[in-house]
């Protein structure tokens, strides 16, 4: 049996009465988010901004000027752009290098497992859109054990990428004497999060444990590996396995004068742009098998085999899937309405991500039995009702619509039943 206990400071603070916006589909229980009096999300109002009143020209200006700036004459290396090869930073390095002159140096935090299709645009990335990349691959063996603590301790076996996601470029800038460091969008605008953070540039670095760590850091779940575990000893790793997983120091960033960018701060951020950029200047390809699992979608989040996984926890606790982030950046970009959004999400959202469980359980070492005990543990008991043996939301944004022929998601408590929905 998994340890109960929990260190996702998110989790505790969830309103207990669920609400939906009134203009998308996203639901309080999304971490962070701001309802406003008129029960409108932060993400919708950020958008209304985004579409109707924010100067992109002004803003274009400013990117110009900060290029102009920290470009350099001969040629070296001015400005680190973490990159997957997916849609969204291939367009960021693309732009920067062929429409600003930038000379950017790409970075990859290896994903736990390339699927087939993210590794070919991952090279397409680099052969046909032209870029310098330094890949960084983990201490396989640590990487894999601290992701089951995170899948244990926090509902997430994701989050030793993104500390890496977030952390390796800044230690690369500081390698490189590069001041610049430029990511793609801010998700806390862009799918309703912290409003705090809504109008700036880039995250300031005392915030990136609460924003991106969900409040633990890599030494937390070290301890709680040490401390909640028999199966993780200090044996497992040395401290230089844990530099890319820990930021630099703050102050040292700042007395080099490292910054942190969004490009989605000064150029309107669209989704379905992006990948029509993607494919046309970097050889980037969408989802050979149609829709990803747990959305209709078929061009995001393609890299990694653990990706849906990730997905799958956030509605285990949330009650919020893939779907659901993906249908409300939609309604907020006009491209579908907000019924159309709740049938997507009562089709798809929660849907299980059947495609890589074996190779994922493979790599977590773990049983599909200790799988589904994980799951119910993170199930969030004020979203989650277990009815007659099967559990289903006790609230979802589709409820507000009449039925359609198409029932949403459930998952069985029967273990023959787990997964084959």
């Amino acid at each position: 049996m998994p340890s109960r206990k929990i260190i996702d400071r998110q989790i505790p603070i969830l309103p207990r009465e669920i609400r939906f916006c009134r203009k998308c589909v996203v639901s309080n229980q999304r971490p962070r988010i701001h309802f406003d009096e008129e029960g409108v999300c932060g993400a919708c109002r950020y958008a209304e901004i985004k579409h109707n009143k924010i100067d992109w020209t002004a803003r274009e200006k400013e990117l110009q000027e900060v290029c102009g700036r920290y470009r350099r004459k001969d040629g070296r290396f001015d400005i680190i752009v973490p990159a997957s090869g997916g849609k969204d930073s291939a367009r960021v390095a693309w732009e920067l290098k062929y429409r600003y002159g930038m000379h950017p140096l790409t970075i990859t935090w290896a994903p736990f497992e390339y699927t087939p299709e993210g590794y070919q645009n991952f090279r397409a990335f680099v052969k046909t859109g032209g870029f310098t990349n330094l890949e960084a691959w983990q201490n396989g063996k640590f990487h894999r054990k601290l992701s089951r603590v995170a899948f244990e301790a926090l509902g997430d076996a994701w989050q030793p990428f993104t500390y890496g996601q977030v952390c390796y470029a800044f230690h690369i800038a500081r390698a490189f004497d590069v001041q610049l460091v430029f990511f793609g969008e801010n998700g806390e605008a862009e799918y309703s999060g912290d409003p705090r953070v809504y109008n700036l540039r880039g995250m300031p670095f005392d915030a990136w444990a609460e924003q991106y760590f969900k409040g633990a850091t890599v030494d937390d779940l070290i301890e709680y590996g040490l401390q909640e575990t028999d199966y993780f000893t200090k044996d497992d790793y040395d401290e230089s396995d844990l530099t890319f997983y820990r930021p630099p120091d703050p102050a040292d960033m700042s007395k080099r004068g490292i910054e942190f960018h969004w490009f989605a701060y000064y150029k309107k951020w669209t989704p379905q742009e992006n990948y029509y950029l993607a494919s046309e200047h970097c050889g980037f390809q969408a989802n050979p098998f149609g829709r990803s699992e747990g959305t209709y979608s078929k061009y995001a989040s393609l890299d990694d085999q653990m990706d849906g996984y990730h997905f799958y926890l956030a509605f285990m606790k949330f009650g919020i899937g893939r779907c659901t982030s993906d249908a409300a950046h939609e309604i907020r970009d006009g491209h579908i309405s907000r019924e159309e959004g709740a049938a997507l999400v009562r089709r798809f959202d929660g849907e299980f991500p059947k495609r890589w469980f074996k190779e994922f359980i493979e790599y977590l070492d773990i049983t599909e039995e200790h799988y589904w005990e994980v799951m119910d543990k993170f199930r969030t008991p004020h979203v989650w009702r277990n009815d007659n043996g099967v559990w289903k939301l006790n609230k979802a944004v589709y409820d507000e619509y009449p039925s359609d022929a198409v029932p949403g998601y459930i998952t069985s408590l029967l273990p023959e039943n787990r997964g084959k929905e």
